[in-house]
C-alpha cells in the first residue's frame, strides 16, 4: 500500500485487477442506493424540532443502507463497517467500509440538489477505492489508489492554475454544533481567502467540492476538523487526479489531522500561506 494519498496519486502503487473489479461493483451499489433516494426526493421535509430532523435524516440513511450494506458486505465479507458517519480519527488495522448513505442529507430534505451516495474501502488506514454517485445528474465519480480518478470512465485531472488570485476556492462546515474555536477559525480563514482568492464558495457537503476540484472546476478546498466519511472519498479522488492533499499547514494529512487542504499543485503553497496567517 502507498504510505500516503500523495504517493497513491503519483502512481507509486499499482492498482490490482481485483480492486478494479471491486470498484466497479462498489459503483453499482452506490448507484442502486441513489436510485432509492431519488424516489424520496422532491418536496421539502418540514420539521420543528431537532428530534424530528434526526428522524428524517435517519429515514434516508436507512433506505440507502438497506441496499449498500448487503451488497458491500457480499463483496468483502470480512471488512468491518464504520457505523457513525461523523466520526474521525484512525481506524484499527484491516479493511473498513466508510460509507455515507446520503452525503448532504440535509440538502436532500430541503429539496436542494447537493447530495450524493458514497462508499470508500479503507485498508490499514489508507483509502483503496471510492465511488461517489450523484443521483440527480446520474454521474458517478470513482478513484482507485494507483489507478487514477474518473467520471463515468473519463479520466479526471485537477486544474493547471498557478495563481491563487485567479482561483475559485471552497470550504465547508464539518458538522453542526462545532466547537467555538473551530467556528472562529473557519470564519477567519474565509476572510483571509476573500482577500487572496478570486471567489470563495461555502456550502455543504465537502465531497461535492472535492469532486469539482478533482475535475478541475475549482482550485482548492479546505476544512477544519471533519469526519472520515466526508473527506476520504474526495481526498482519494483529488490525489488520483494529480492534486495535493495536506493539512492546512501543508503537513501530511491523515483522518486524525485537525485540518484538511486539497488543491491544484500550482496554488497549494499559496493556499497554505493564506490559511496559516
Amino acid at each position: 500500500m502507498p504510505k500516503s494519498l500523495q504517493e497513491a496519486g503519483t502512481s507509486a502503487f499499482t492498482a490490482s485487477a481485483y480492486d478494479a473489479e471491486l470498484l466497479a461493483s462498489t459503483a453499482a451499489a452506490v448507484r442502486a442506493a441513489g436510485s432509492a433516494l431519488i424516489e424520496r426526493y422532491g418536496d421539502v421535509v418540514r420539521y420543528e424540532t431537532r428530534e424530528e430532523l434526526m428522524r428524517a435524516l435517519a429515514a434516508n440513511d436507512d433506505v440507502a443502507l438497506g441496499i449498500l450494506r448487503p451488497r458491500l458486505t457480499e463483496l468483502r465479507p470480512d471488512a468491518r463497517w464504520v457505523e457513525e458517519e461523523l466520526e474521525g480519527g484512525a481506524l484499527p488495522p484491516g479493511e473498513w467500509w466508510v460509507v455515507d448513505p446520503a452525503e448532504g442529507n440535509v440538502n436532500h430534505l430541503h429539496a436542494l440538489p447537493d447530495w450524493a451516495v458514497t462508499a470508500t474501502l479503507v485498508r490499514d488506514n489508507q483509502p483503496v477505492l471510492t465511488a461517489v454517485h450523484l443521483p440527480l445528474t446520474g454521474e458517478t465519480y470513482t478513484a482507485l489508489a494507483g489507478g487514477g480518478a474518473h467520471l463515468d470512465g473519463r479520466p479526471l485531472r485537477v486544474a493547471p492554475t498557478t495563481d491563487l488570485g485567479l482561483s475559485i476556492v471552497a470550504t465547508s462546515q464539518a458538522r453542526p454544533d462545532e466547537a467555538e474555536e473551530v467556528v472562529r477559525r473557519v470564519g477567519s480563514s474565509i476572510t483571509a481567502m476573500l482577500f487572496d482568492a478570486l471567489v470563495v464558495r461555502t456550502s455543504v457537503p465537502a465531497t461535492l467540492h472535492l469532486l469539482n476540484l478533482a475535475a478541475g472546476r475549482i482550485d482548492a478546498f479546505w476544512q477544519f476538523a471533519g469526519a472520515r466519511a466526508d473527506l476520504l472519498p474526495g481526498a482519494l479522488l483529488v490525489a488520483e487526479a494529480g492534486g495535493r492533499v495536506s493539512d492546512a499547514e501543508g503537513r501530511h494529512w491523515t483522518p486524525q489531522s485537525g485540518s484538511f487542504l486539497a488543491a491544484a499543485p500550482g496554488v497549494h503553497a499559496e493556499a497554505v500561506a493564506t490559511l496559516s496567517r
